[in-house]
């Protein structure tokens, strides 16, 4: 089970201040010391927290993987396509939305599919990993699998807003892991995962990677960075280690 570290609120709170600190880069170092196999940021058409220049430092000092989260506006495109992150995440964009509220709303905006559908090839040109960010829905599944994604990470987030009595939440992100196995994407999952919530996501074993931020960085800001990705790939490892014992 990989586990990629979100560090975009690491800039969220530089941002807040306008300064050179908290850094981002040196957050993902520390990350990746604690146990991360990857580190993921989203560069947002407006800035609000990473920006251009943090994307490019670290494209040179990630150790693992970098994934790039970015939605299809042009400028980001290139910038992907310049550096070459390990994987590109594709994901949707709201300007007044608070943090990413759904996954790609596929088939409902023929050009949208369009754009996403080049912005896919256009990544894969570059050797680029390619994923997209989609609710945890067969049709839409199959519609990444059409748009030569290799790999779909499925949004958690109604799971985790539903958690504790979660079972029908997770039901369906079992029932849409198994579907994007069968079609040949690998699968990931992401968004509002911590520490109580992730081990049943963690015990899916179609889902290979996990991608947490917000609970972390807020872990973190208590305990420190590297303790709080500790934490998180303990229980994380932990999950697996049952889900392997339990079986088929």
């Amino acid at each position: 089970m990989r586990l990629y570290i979100n560090v975009d609120h690491v800039a969220t709170v530089r941002q807040a201040r306008g300064t050179t600190e908290p850094d981002p880069v040196e957050a993902a170092a520390l990350c990746e010391r604690a146990g991360a196999d990857g580190i993921t940021v989203h560069l947002r058409e407006d800035r609000r927290h990473i920006q251009d220049e943090d994307v490019r430092r670290l494209a040179t000092s990630v150790r693992t993987v970098l994934n790039l989260e970015l939605a299809t506006a042009d400028e980001i495109l290139a910038l992907a396509v310049s550096l070459r992150p390990h994987q590109a995440t594709l994901v949707p964009e709201r300007r007044m939305e608070i943090t990413t509220e759904g996954g790609l709303p596929l088939g409902t905006d023929p050009d949208g599919d369009r754009r996403l559908r080049d912005a896919v090839a256009r990544l894969k040109d570059a050797g680029i990993r390619v994923s997209l960010f989609v609710d945890p829905d067969a049709d839409i599944i199959e519609r990444s699998a059409d748009l030569g994604a290799h790999a779909v990470e499925l949004h958690t987030g109604r799971y985790c807003l539903a958690f504790p009595d979660a079972r029908r939440e997770l039901d369906r992100l079992a029932t849409a892991a198994r579907h994007a196995a069968s079609l040949g994407l690998a699968v990931h999952a992401g968004h509002g995962l911590n520490l109580a919530n992730v081990p049943p996501v963690a015990r899916l074993p179609e889902v290979e990677e996990l991608n947490i931020g917000h609970s972390i960085i807020g872990r973190a800001v208590m305990v420190g960075m590297e303790r709080a990705v500790a934490e998180m790939r303990v229980v994380v490892d932990a999950a697996r280690v049952d889900q392997a014992s339990a079986g088929p």
